[in-house]
């Protein structure tokens, strides 16, 4: 940062941090990227995101920063907060339109119920049906209890690894590069763990239950 950057990516406390050390100068900033926008502009956030931009805005300013915020889900109050830094004749790019629903047409879906007691053994089957011996599955779970307790679960015959908030990075690389390249078939991630995960071909994804 000393020696001058074109990118900075951080998150807001940091930032901010940098900030009020006078380790961070953002009076030049051409271009603000939010990504998550909903999170970022939660009430928890939305403190820390005005404190770090205001250095850059200027009321009315035709030169402030170029805005792209970026979300998968907008809520009403998402706009009204955004118009805050975004110029008037800003674009709105949606990728759903108005279907709330709409998935991918070559994914199929199914929804399986049955007591929570049995939810191994049916996680089990349906991956034996549906991804067998040499596909590979993600399974999301709530909670890391949860994630650990499945991995270990007798009903899933495949070799299978947990992935979650406990695990040191490190480790989660190593998981990560060992179910990309096969060296094990299932993966069970609590939801948070898994966020922004980019792996190619998987045959099966299971929600150990509806997310909250």
């Amino acid at each position: 940062i000393r020696s001058g950057i074109d990118i900075l990516v951080g998150t807001p406390g940091r930032i901010k941090d940098h900030l009020q050390n006078g380790k961070l100068d953002l009076t030049k900033v051409k271009h603000v990227v939010l990504d998550e926008v909903d999170q970022m502009l939660d009430m928890g956030f939305a403190e820390q995101v005005e404190d770090i931009l205001r250095v850059a805005y200027k009321k009315d300013s035709e030169d402030n920063p170029q805005t792209l915020l970026f979300s998968a889900t907008c809520p009403h109050w998402v706009y009204d907060v955004a118009k805050k830094y975004m110029k008037s004749r800003y674009e709105q790019i949606d990728l759903i339109g108005k279907r709330t629903q709409k998935a991918a047409t070559t994914v199929e879906h199914l929804a399986i119920e049955c007591h929570w007691s049995q939810r191994a053994a049916v996680i089990g089957d349906v991956i034996q049906v549906y991804s067998g011996s040499h596909g590979r599955t993600i399974v999301f779970c709530e909670t890391k209890k949860e994630a650990n307790e499945l991995a270990l679960n007798a009903s899933i015959k495949q070799d299978c690894q947990s992935l979650h908030g406990d695990i040191p990075q490190k480790q989660r690389e190593i998981t990560l590069k060992g179910f990309r390249n096969g060296s094990f078939k299932v993966l069970v991630a609590t939801n948070v763990a898994a966020r922004g995960l980019d792996i190619p071909e998987v045959d099966l994804v299971v929600q150990s239950s509806p997310p909250k």
